[in-house]
């Protein structure tokens, strides 16, 4: 009999729900859903760097993308899904009370940023940042050791704190802080209650400082040292953390009922997006599986016998089991990347949306084609950039619009642009703005290399990866490395539902999973030779700014 696995993915702007044949691997029916909030630009202030996201904005957003899914997927499926599986965004962490209610769920808080969930992108939290590596770094025990070893502000504990000290009324109210990839399970298996609440070896042991070598999280003492807010807090996380392959418990008939599932089916243990990504993308020991979207996720594993005893400076962490059982996972990451692209089209396109309608023209036909030109703008840069011999330009911009992720977390650095000429046109800019997200991988490629980590070839998912030739061929050259494109588009679903697919049974562990399920390559992109040259004289360009931008702000 034919059965489905359900992945749900959660990302920046909107969710996605994958119906996957468990047999077959074929990608049944998919559906898109943006937050309604979010894209209001609610909660948020980017000027301060303040992200935030409401509950709200998750849980109705999954009601409508699994119901749109049933109108477009095969009669009578979803009374053969075995199992969901969610993946989000992270370190995207919420305040819940004592009884494990998100804050923001409650009417009090219902308005308040500080009641929602802080997403990844939020960089309010750069003090408690710099506070808790500094803590780490002169502790006896350094509990940064296993996750890169400097603590990022977009991470569980800085942000927690910086919360904390900013609203009186939410601290007194908050008993727990979760992962979203965390909640979606509990949510869907009734166990959001702290006495119930079980947590994700991906998310505690990336973002939370969790490891079995210190039994579990850092202890009371050194969250107190930086700050009493913070005590006790460790003691109410779950000591025992799970892979994504183990079930976290059965779909409650509240949810069933709302989403037109059979009730009782297994709803796994969660992940971060670009971890499940990987596996959706076949990931293994010695490939990198970049996630290219507003920022982008880099993730490989390796072997116990790889890894050894040695930690990985400057990446976002190695947790044993993360990306797949049995293998240590590894990530890094850029802050922004398309991100990076869509500042710059904004800043082109500012006259065309913010000049009043005249009397040639209304405000309907106005936005229509203020709208239209915008959507186009990138393409059209990109045709324009790829006309242009490497190198002529004069022009070279770092990457960091958004702070930098890796390698060596520091979101107080801002990106820079040098060589503007009076000459110097849109697309030779543009151009600069795609080599220097290139650079910025390459920085952290070179840095796995640097310390031991085994990198044969690259896989990449995610959006860019599938729309720009210009963007893809550039960093096939920047990294002299030939990159596979997969071929589902939406490989991060895909990964959840493989996971969903093992929990449930249908197969022994990820790997036989992964042989039916995960996604094929759809298209290779080969550096070419007579531009490999010229841009590693480039990026020596590229890592001169970065050592100046980075000497100037000290």
């Amino acid at each position: 009999m034919t059965s489905y696995a359900l992945g749900l993915d959660y990302g920046s702007d909107s969710v996605r729900a994958l119906l996957v044949d468990t047999q077959t691997g074929n990608e049944v029916a998919t559906n898109v859903v943006y937050y309604p909030r979010w894209k209001q630009g609610l909660f948020c202030e980017p000027a301060k760097d303040q992200f935030r996201q409401h509950p709200l904005d998750y849980l109705e957003s999954l009601e409508q993308v699994i119901q749109g899914l049933w109108k477009l997927a095969p009669a009578d499926a979803a009374k053969n899904v075995i199992g969901v599986s969610f993946d989000t965004t992270g370190s995207t962490p919420v305040a819940v009370d004592k009884d494990g209610v998100a804050l923001a769920l409650k009417p009090e808080f219902a308005e308040n940023p500080n009641a929602m969930f802080v997403l990844w992108k939020d960089h309010t939290a750069i003090l408690e940042a710099q506070q808790i590596t500094e803590a780490a770094n002169n502790a006896s025990e350094n509990y940064l050791k296993y996750e890169g070893g400097i603590y990022s502000s977009e991470w569980f504990w800085a942000k927690a704190l910086h919360v904390l000290r900013e609203d009186k009324a939410v601290a007194e109210a908050a008993y727990s802080w979760v992962e979203h990839c965390d909640w979606m399970s509990a949510v869907l298996t009734g166990t959001t209650h702290p006495e119930k609440f079980r947590a994700s070896r991906c998310a505690s042991g990336h973002k939370q400082m969790w490891h079995a070598s210190w039994g579990g999280y850092p202890p009371n003492d050194f969250f107190t040292g930086i700050d009493p807010l913070l005590d006790g807090l460790r003691d109410k996380l779950p000591a025992d953390t799970f892979t994504s392959d183990e079930v976290c418990g059965q779909l409650v008939a509240e949810w069933a009922d709302k989403l037109g599932l059979p009730e009782g089916i297994v709803v796994t243990f969660s992940a971060f997006d670009c971890h499940m990504g990987a596996v959706g993308a076949n990931v293994k020991p010695g490939v990198l599986t970049k996630v290219m979207g507003t920022s982008t996720c880099d993730i490989t594993v390796a072997t116990y016998e790889e890894i050894g005893d040695n930690c990985i400076k400057g990446i976002c962490g190695q947790v044993d089991g993360s990306v797949i059982p049995g293998l240590v996972g590894l990530e890094a990451g850029q802050s922004a990347f398309g991100d990076l692209y869509a500042w710059f089209r904004r800043l082109i396109n500012w006259p065309l949306q913010n000049i009043e309608a005249s009397d040639l023209i209304d405000a309907e036909t106005k936005a229509k084609l203020a709208q239209e030109i915008e959507d186009k703008t990138l393409f059209k840069l990109g045709e324009e950039a790829a006309k242009l011999p490497v190198g002529q330009s004069g022009v070279t911009a770092l990457d960091w619009v958004n702070g930098r992720r890796t390698p060596d977390a520091d979101q107080t650095v801002a990106m820079a642009i040098t060589g503007l000429k009076m000459g110097s046109q849109a697309p030779q800019i543009y151009r600069a703005l795609v080599e220097a997200t290139a650079f910025g991988s390459r920085a952290i490629i070179e840095r796995f290399k640097e310390e031991g980590v085994r990198i044969d070839s690259v896989v990449t998912i995610g959006g860019i990866s599938k729309k720009s030739d210009f963007v893809m061929q550039t960093c096939a050259d920047v990294w002299n490395s030939p990159i596979d494109v997969l071929e589902s588009e939406q490989s991060c679903a895909l990964g959840a539902a493989i996971f969903a697919a093992v929990a449930a049974g249908i197969y022994p562990n990820v790997a036989a999973a992964q042989e039916v399920m995960a996604s094929p390559v759809c298209k290779t992109y080969q550096p070419n030779p007579e531009n490999v040259a010229k841009f590693d004289a480039l990026y020596e360009k590229y890592k001169a700014l970065g050592a100046y931008v980075d000497g100037a702000k000290k």
